[in-house]
């Protein structure tokens, strides 16, 4: 059930008045404010729903409404029979429709549709959630859906396994004018190759062993929406053939029937291998390839967005509360152990942690020592490059004798300018030459890890952004 926390913004809107009064009626907390408010920092609390009134610049409050709020669904309210022209994206923005006046069963109807999953699972409201984040890459992330969203273009989705690639095709899906329409996802890594085909295009009745009745496929139950194709570098390459011709010709043939079918979805793909070397090793087909690589989106791995796990760890900790599962809130030397971690498992080793840390310690303040082992040391966990980062850095040298003053003293700033070449020098040799690597076992970030060696004119095997 969505959280039962309204937020009407209008401007002198007799018709919100009236909404606000009958929804407190039956049970919500409503607060009311002015387009001038928005700024109002107290009003970045969630929210089940935002309604917006009649507003003198609709589509820039929309905008800011949709980034305070990501996590509400935003309801545009107007008198009925009100002319109300909106543009495709101000339109898209919008969660529902309410007329007023209205009757009770339609109103509940409507609230009660914003709280439950829509035909793609989730709540609206929900799709942003694991897209949380301030970096620079995640930002990048939102203008590139942004853009490529309303267009029918198929869409590559790349990153590492648990980098969150479902919830950018599902937020993709979301922006798009097809929102309405299902979203479909299947997992083409985890059907055997000889039922792929049924999975996809669907079969009739006998068209093999165990064919009882006809079935429609993932495409017929994606019309006019999206289909989301995950693992598709795991493919087999005779169901990349037959994929190929579905996206060139946009038609199909169930198993065992030779009529066609026509379809109108929008494909989006996605996989954590590199399809390139993929096609060097002749286990994807090239011709896919450039078919699906039209608008490609690459995911960071977690370890290169460390500055975004305070704001996922509060934001998966909300949605147990939401769940009315236990929450939990971290120390800051807790969050600096999480912030040092190599995170080979991504978000969704993060999510596991924290659902873990709120069964075992509901409602409390989590200190280092309530982390698992592995987090409390720091580094990796998934590699024997960042299984070695925790030893090289408990195994440091003593401080002691580093911060030893000598009786002519120094000077402190070249001083710690030729320590830390020095340091950045051991890593990279560490770790072969590779600036990620080198980056994780100095815990910090690759692109300050690149400026200071371009700072010190140092290079790695991949220095060709340096």
């Amino acid at each position: 059930m969505v959280s039962r926390r309204a937020l009407v913004i209008d401007r002198a809107c007799p018709v919100c008045t009236e909404v606000a009064t009958v929804m407190r009626f039956i049970g919500w907390e409503v607060r009311t404010v002015e387009p001038d408010f928005l700024a109002d920092e107290s009003l970045e609390s969630e929210y089940g729903v935002v309604l917006v009134g009649n507003l003198e610049d609709d589509e820039a409050t929309l905008a800011r409404l949709a980034e305070i709020h990501r996590h509400s669904a935003l309801v545009l309210v107007s008198e009925k029979g009100a002319n109300r022209p909106l543009s495709q994206r101000l339109d898209r923005m919008a969660a529902a429709h309410l007329e007023w006046p209205t009757n009770y069963p339609a109103l509940t109807e409507l609230l009660d549709r914003l709280g439950r999953p829509d035909a793609t699972g989730v709540r609206a409201s929900e799709l942003f959630r694991t897209l949380a984040g301030d970096s620079q890459a995640i930002q990048r992330i939102r203008r590139l859906i942004q853009k490529v969203a309303g267009s029918d273009a198929t869409v590559l989705v790349l990153g590492e396994s648990g980098t969150g690639k479902e919830v950018i095709a599902r937020n993709l899906h979301y922006f798009s004018p097809r929102r309405q329409k299902p979203f479909v996802p299947v997992n083409c890594g985890a059907i055997p190759g000889e039922l792929l085909e049924s999975e996809l295009f669907g079969h009739e009745k006998g068209a093999f062993t165990g064919a009882l009745t006809s079935r429609q496929g993932r495409f017929e139950l994606a019309e006019g929406g999206t289909l989301f194709l995950d693992e598709i570098g795991d493919m087999p390459l005779a169901m990349q053939v037959k994929l190929l011709r579905v996206l060139q010709e946009r038609s199909f043939e169930r198993v065992g029937s030779n009529k066609t079918i026509h379809c109108d979805v929008r494909i989006v793909a996605a996989t954590h291998r590199d399809l390139e070397e993929e096609i060097r090793q002749n286990r994807f087909r090239e011709d896919l390839y450039y078919r699906l690589n039209v608008f490609p989106i690459e995911v960071p791995a977690l370890r290169e967005r460390l500055e975004d796990i305070p704001v996922l760890v509060a934001d998966l900790s909300e949605r147990l509360r939401s769940e009315k599962k236990a929450t939990i809130t971290l120390s800051p030397p807790a969050m600096r152990k999480l912030q040092s971690y190599a995170w080979p498992g991504n978000v969704r080793e993060l999510a596991n942690l924290i659902e873990r840390m709120a069964i075992l310690n509901p409602g409390s303040l989590i200190e280092v020592a309530d982390l698992p082992e592995k987090f409390r040391r720091g580094g990796g966990g998934g590699s024997e490059e960042f299984a070695m980062a925790p030893a090289a850095t408990q195994e440091s040298p003593d401080f002691q004798d580093l911060a030893r003053l000598p009786e002519a003293g120094l000077d402190l700033r070249e001083h710690l300018n030729q320590l830390e070449v020095e340091l950045i020098r051991q890593a990279l040799d560490e770790c072969n030459g590779v600036v990620a690597h080198a980056a994780t076992l100095l815990r910090m970030r690759r692109t300050t890890l690149v400026e200071k060696m371009r700072k010190y004119g140092l290079r790695g095997e991949d220095t060709s952004v340096i």
